[in-house]
C-alpha cells in the first residue's frame, strides 16, 4: 500500500512539473505575440503548478526525515529531475517574458 502511495506522489511530482514547463512555454509563445496578460497568467498557472509539484515533494522529504525509509528507484529520480528542469525552466521563461516586454516597449 505505502509503495503505492509512494509511486502516486512520484507521478504527481512528473505530471505538475511537466504541467508548469507547458504553461511556460505557452507563456512565452503569447510573449512572442505582445500578449502580455495572458503571458503573466499563465505563468502564475506555471508557478500554480509548481506549488503543486513542491508538496508532493514535501510529502516524500517529510516521510524521510521522520524515519521512513523507502527505496528510491530510477522513477523517482526521474520525477526530481522534471522538477528541477521545470524550476530553470520558468526561471529563464521570466527573464525571456522581461525581455520581449522591453522589445515591445520600444517598438
Amino acid at each position: 500500500m505505502e509503495e503505492q502511495k509512494n509511486l502516486e506522489v512520484v507521478m504527481g511530482l512528473i505530471m505538475h512539473s511537466g504541467n508548469a514547463k507547458s504553461f511556460g512555454m505557452e507563456a512565452v509563445q503569447a510573449a512572442k505575440e505582445g500578449n502580455f496578460e495572458k503571458a503573466d497568467q499563465l505563468l502564475e498557472e506555471a508557478n500554480e503548478e509548481l506549488v503543486n509539484a513542491h508538496h508532493a515533494q514535501t510529502g516524500l522529504l517529510s516521510q524521510e526525515a521522520s524515519g521512513e525509509k523507502f527505496e528510491v528507484t530510477l522513477l523517482m529520480v526521474h520525477a526530481q529531475d522534471h522538477l528541477m528542469n521545470a524550476i530553470t525552466f520558468l526561471d529563464l521563461v521570466k527573464e525571456l517574458i522581461d525581455v520581449h516586454k522591453k522589445v515591445n516597449v520600444r517598438d
